[in-house]
């Protein structure tokens, strides 16, 4: 039986996530149904980055096993069947221990922001009209690299054993009508990144002091912000060098 990596991007707005849900629409039960549809036989998908409600992706994984051969059109095909709003990018042979999330070095997700109404942004960014101090946006992004308690930035109802996480990106990218916050870490709690920048927001509006901003990483205590999903991108999903085989090694 071979194993196979099905990269995808979407965007989230009408899916009550990535992962399957008993009866919900989701990310990974349209991924299936097409796929079903194209071999005629069910598969059952492992996901990468679970992403929710609403949240967007440039890049997320599935891995499967599967014993009978490919259609040789299958990423056509499967971009055939499936929503306009979900695409394959690509099907990929892997070795037969592959595991798209636990092989995962690391994961990028991006938070976009606009600053002036726009209807073509509509459920793509978040509309943010405040006064900003982008000094404070700048500061609480860099102290956020130096942070690895984020148990102030999970949801309640996690199971996680820890709340410890290694960021090696934090920073924002600002412009004269947009801004887009940027982090990367070895792992993300649940609701991790919406949380943070809500925060950071509150900071940047002076709505939040530098010594409370702080304080969510000293004290075991939550955050009590969040910011809608639709401005939430998972941005890339990253593995070991060579992690992939050379098309001519297959």
């Amino acid at each position: 039986m071979a194993r196979y990596f099905i990269e995808v991007a979407y965007k989230g707005t009408a899916y009550s996530g990535f992962q399957v849900q008993e009866n919900a629409v989701t990310i990974q039960s349209e991924v299936e149904k097409a796929f079903g549809i194209l071999h005629r036989v069910p598969v059952q998908l492992t996901g990468s980055s679970r992403t929710d409600a609403g949240v967007h992706a440039f890049q997320n994984y599935f891995h499967f096993d599967f014993d009978a051969p490919l259609n040789p059109q299958a990423v056509y095909k499967l971009n055939a069947i499936l929503p306009s709003d979900i695409v394959v990018k690509n099907l990929i042979p892997v070795a037969d221990d592959a595991h798209s999330r636990f092989d995962a070095l690391s994961r990028e997700y991006i938070y976009r922001i606009h600053r002036f109404k726009d209807p073509f942004l509509e459920n793509a960014s978040l509309y943010y009209p405040f006064k900003l101090n982008y000094d404070l946006l700048v500061e609480g992004s860099d102290y956020v690299l130096t942070q690895t308690n984020f148990f102030s930035f999970s949801k309640t109802n996690t199971q996680v054993k820890n709340f410890f996480c290694t960021i090696t990106k934090s920073k924002w990218t600002i412009g004269d009508e947009q801004l887009t916050y940027n982090i990367e870490g070895n792992r993300f709690l649940r609701g991790m990144v919406r949380l943070l920048t809500a925060t950071l927001l509150k900071l940047g509006r002076e709505k939040l002091s530098w010594q409370e901003f702080q304080s969510f990483f000293k004290q075991e205590r939550k955050c009590g912000f969040s910011i809608p999903a639709h401005g939430l991108y998972l941005k890339r999903v990253n593995y070991p060098e060579n992690y992939f085989p050379l098309p001519d090694s297959l």
